[in-house]
């Protein structure tokens, strides 16, 4: 269950504004109050029944006590009241447990309503909450000294004025001049979408993550955990990938498990059925893993190069906060994206997703896009969300907020810290020169021990 039954009792109207503002069924609601009431009708049903059958018994005893023989009618009627009763209980047993199937398969379809300062609409309503550096432009423009179209492979370096120079490339041809991946031979080894990255470009993919989770362990406080990268049908049902995204999931049918479409997946269900106890909130995990998503429904979409791919890399950040906490742990987390990709030099816009463009699990959620010259348009690069409770009551993660107290449901939140296949897209793109090579950002130095990629020659 994801929305909860007693929200449902309490709010049908909220919850069902919620799923017209995502523009999902919100007859559900409707469905799911009344599977609620028959449920309640039947257990009360049932209650009554069980009463019965425990007098009848409790009688049976006292009449035979009483004198009556245990072969008589009197005590023969008592027994087939009582049997009667039982066959009754277990009639009802088997339509409870039939109407709460139907009423937490329609509870799951249900999505988890936005904040109420998220924007209604599609991505139409996605609204620029900032922008943060340089916005280059593709063609560099000429300066008149010598050297200074060199230069202007490094953000800000041009000037406005005067004619181009030269021309910043697509990623994907400033890949091939350098030779550091290969997409038609990963076409051969799996398919389209999965690349195959090699030399400085294995050594990027490896110095991004690193930088990425050294960043988050030492600095912002995340522990790292390193997860499997399969998960259970538990697993992918408790973060809201099923029944929601179950089409985009690769599946290893054989021995019914999933391909992580995101280490959100493992990570958050590490602690599935657990209570934290009072005073260990918050708890925030940094985690890479490899992704894989089938993008059902994307073809033809960003062929080239590596902008819409099958598997890519990511470092992802989990939170389980207190439910006082989480609203200014999101923005929190925000910041530490955004930090990645300040010190990357990557220029960026933060976005505030509308409803029908962020999601059905989310109850607020921000994308980070970085600007990428070459093909200038802005390319998604993170996305952090909080689920409030959402994603903790399909997996019963929950807290004790003071010693000895109930334990209520946690806050969870996510967002990618970052992800790489674009990231890396976007740094070819804004750090090539015109002859082919590329500066290598500040952070990624010391790793790839050089600090410009040039073309083999």
């Amino acid at each position: 269950m994801s929305v909860g039954v007693q929200r449902l009792r309490e709010e049908p109207e909220v919850i069902r504004k919620g799923a017209l503002d995502k523009g999902e069924d919100a007859t559900l609601v409707g469905v799911a109050l009344a599977l609620d009431t028959r449920r309640r009708a039947l257990l009360s049903e049932a209650d009554a029944r069980k009463a019965e059958r425990n007098a009848a018994s409790k009688q049976i005893g006292e009449t035979i006590k009483g004198g009556a023989a245990p072969g008589g009618p009197e005590v023969a009627a008592l027994r087939a009241a009582s049997v009667a009763a039982g066959e009754r209980i277990a009639v009802l047993d088997a339509e409870i447990g039939r109407v709460e199937g139907e009423l937490e398969d329609a509870l799951l379809r249900i999505p988890n309503p936005a904040d109420p300062d998220v924007p209604v609409g599609d991505a139409d309503a996605n609204l620029t909450v900032r922008t943060w550096g340089e916005l280059l432009p593709r063609a560099v423009p000429a300066v008149g000294a010598a050297g200074a179209a060199d230069e202007a492979a490094a953000p800000g370096a041009a000037d406005e004025a005067g004619t181009a120079a030269w021309e910043r490339r697509p990623h994907w041809e400033v890949a091939e001049r350098l030779r550091i991946f290969e997409l038609e031979r990963g076409a051969k080894i799996a398919g389209s979408g999965f690349p195959v990255y090699r030399g400085a470009g294995a050594g990027l993919q490896r110095a991004l993550i690193d930088f990425f989770l050294t960043v988050h362990t030492r600095e912002n406080g995340f522990t790292e955990i390193w997860p499997p990268a399969v998960v259970n049908a538990a697993s992918a049902r408790g973060t809201g990938q099923i029944p929601d995204k179950e089409d985009q999931m690769y599946v290893v049918t054989r021995d019914e498990l999933y391909l992580v479409p995101t280490a959100e997946v493992p990570v958050t269900n590490l602690h599935r059925d657990e209570i934290f106890e009072f005073g260990e909130l918050p708890v925030r995990y940094a985690a890479y893993s490899p992704c894989f998503r089938r993008e059902a429904g994307a073809a033809g979409k960003d062929t080239r190069g590596i902008l819409r791919v099958h598997q890519f890399d990511k470092v992802e950040m989990v939170l389980f906060e207190t439910p006082e906490a989480s609203a200014t742990a999101l923005e929190w987390m925000v910041g530490r994206a955004e930090d990645l990709l300040r010190r990357l030099g990557l220029a960026y816009r933060v976005l505030l997703m509308a409803t029908r463009d962020m999601g059905f699990v989310q109850a607020k959620k921000y994308d980070l896009e970085v600007w990428a010259p070459g093909v200038e348009r802005w390319l998604e690069v993170s996305s952090c969300s909080n689920f409030r409770d959402y994603q903790a009551r399909r997996m019963a993660i929950r807290h004790r907020p003071a010693p000895g107290a109930r334990p209520e449901l946690v806050h969870t939140l996510n967002g990618s810290g970052l992800a790489l296949a674009r990231v890396v897209a976007a740094i070819l793109e804004t750090y090539q020169g015109p002859d082919g090579s590329v500066r290598v950002p500040g952070p990624l130095q010391a790793s790839l021990g050089t600090d410009v990629l040039r073309p083999p020659a």
